[in-house]
């Protein structure tokens, strides 16, 4: 037997997906939902690729206050639409959208998603606007050509055409999706397998910072069997991903002081201690040569893999190798330890330094501070504030003193070597054991689904508000990304391969059928 093969069978003993005692709701056995919603969507992909150009043209950072109440009112009409019964859970900042449908004596399955996008650069669009949907026949970086028309009803809509748009794959695209699954079981006259509920936000890419207590207030409503996050890219291969639990992150600033103005380089060099040189000195004492974080007990709180995410590490299809040459990277860090196994570890990174200027605005002169921004990537079992201790702990064993505030010169004068630690609160990560029973229900449904053996990781690299899921509301957690990896989410010239989104309303599809055993 290979070893894929192998790691494979482990991984389904693992997983326990021989889940056959469960029994289907009746009104699912006669039809299947996947297939259903794939021939509902082959007669219907104009109507799909329309509902998703009208979504992505509101504009929808979430500091724009005006327009991210447009997109909510957007959602509660486009789920109202469905027969969902939704409205707007008010949080003093973006307001969140909720709606459910089905049964209510059925198991509850959770989707969440966010409305609002990332700022842009209207200027590095090749629209020159980001909130102008466009199609193109392809990506742009394949050749792909602009389309000067949209599809008529009736016409197919080829998979590899893409839609160009701020907020097309982060995170619309499964927003609509989602919607267009319930019309496809509407159609039908197919009942929802499961009690679905919808929880939309609008605040996420700046920090969800209302998410939790929203949680808080409204735990009952919001109670659910399986929690769905559907965000992010698919693996490459295009198989069903599952990935059980999301990065936590606390940003970390530190400043080092030098003299209280920029001196001349010349008269006081070798004299002068410089900033920016004891900063470099100070982060080379955090990581070790090959990417090792050196801050003692850094991972002394990390909950450690069990059996079951030891086998989806080794059955993980990762092409380690590819990336390195797609990066034109000379070497890794992690002493060759795979980047799935990696990202199950938490991380110090250095985001950002600043100290004078460089290239044409380089003077010759010794600096008066020098910045660096970190962000430390937490796992399962890190505390942000217990983990930025550990690094300040750190620091002070360097020979620093660490103030919270911005020194005045009477502390600057008297401290040989200075530094400023600022924290934001950040938030934990939240992760579901692989041996739980909905996760095990949840990779059998995508099993069943016919759309390839799953593709199944313990933890995203990533950072998101999943403790809001497996801590504040204390239910099981997935992250099901549908959409392109190539997406450039985050960047100018965010796109969705209208293929995936097709692929999506399957994979939604087979996780809203999932068969839970419902709350006590």
């Amino acid at each position: 037997m290979s070893r894929p093969r192998r790691c494979l069978s482990l991984l389904s003993a693992a997983l326990g997906l021989a889940l056959a005692s469960v029994a289907a709701p009746a009104d699912v056995a006669a039809q299947d939902p996947v297939a259903v919603v794939r021939a509902y969507r082959e007669r219907h992909e104009p109507e799909l690729v329309a509902e998703l150009r009208d979504f992505t043209a509101l504009p929808n950072v979430a500091s724009d206050s005006q327009n991210i109440r447009r997109n909510a009112r957007a959602l509660v009409s486009m789920l109202e639409r469905r027969g969902v019964a939704a409205r707007v859970l008010e949080t003093g900042g973006p307001p969140i959208v909720y709606g459910e449908l089905g049964d209510t004596t059925r198991p509850a399955v959770l989707f969440y998603c966010h409305y609002d996008g990332q700022p842009t650069d209207p200027g590095r669009w090749v629209t020159r606007d980001p909130w102008r949907p466009t199609l193109f026949t392809a990506a742009l970086e394949a050749g792909g050509r602009e389309l000067t028309r949209w599809p008529a009803p009736g016409e197919r809509v080829p998979q590899d055409w893409r839609l160009y748009a701020r907020s097309a794959s982060d995170d619309k695209a499964p927003i609509v999706a989602l919607l267009q699954m319930l019309d496809a079981w509407r159609a039908a006259g197919l009942a929802p397998p499961n009690h679905l509920k919808f929880l939309f936000e609008g605040d996420e890419e700046a920090g969800s910072n209302y998410l939790a207590a929203t949680a808080r207030r409204h735990r009952d409503l919001l109670a659910a069997d399986l929690y769905v996050m559907a965000d992010g890219p698919i693996h490459p291969s295009g198989r069903p991903t599952a990935v059980f639990g999301l990065r936590g992150i606390v940003d970390v600033t530190l400043t080092v002081y030098g003299p209280v103005r920029p001196l001349h380089s010349g008269h006081y060099g070798n004299w002068a201690p410089n900033p920016a040189m004891r900063l470099a000195q100070l982060l080379a004492t955090m990581k070790g040569p090959e990417g090792d974080v050196l801050v003692d007990g850094w991972e002394d709180d990390v909950v450690p893999a069990g059996p079951a995410e030891r086998a989806a590490l080794a059955a993980y299809p990762g092409d380690d190798e590819t990336e390195r040459q797609q990066f034109q990277l000379g070497s890794i860090d992690g002493h060759g330890r795979p980047r799935a196994e990696l990202i199950m570890r938490p991380s110090l990174n250095v985001r950002g330094l600043q100290s004078l200027f460089v290239g044409a605005g380089a003077r010759t002169a010794i600096p008066d501070v020098a910045v660096a921004e970190l962000d430390l990537r937490l796992v399962a079992g890190n505390e942000p504030r217990r983990q930025v201790a550990k690094l300040v702990r750190h620091i002070e064993r360097q020979g620093y003193r660490v103030v919270a505030d911005a020194p005045d010169s009477g502390v600057r004068v008297s401290t040989p070597r200075l530094v400023r630690v600022q924290s934001d609160s950040g938030y934990p990560a939240g992760r579901t054991p692989l041996d739980q029973p909905a996760a095990r229900a949840l990779v059998a449904a995508l099993a069943r689904a016919g759309l390839g053996d799953p593709v199944v990781l313990p933890t995203l690299g990533g950072s998101g508000p999943a403790y809001v899921f497996t801590d504040i509301l204390r239910g099981p957690f997935v992250a099901l990304p549908t959409v392109n990896h190539d997406n450039n989410q985050h960047a100018e010239n965010e796109n969705v391969r209208l293929g995936n989104v097709y692929r999506a309303m399957e994979i939604l599809a087979a996780t809203a059928a999932t068969r839970l055993a419902a709350r006590q």
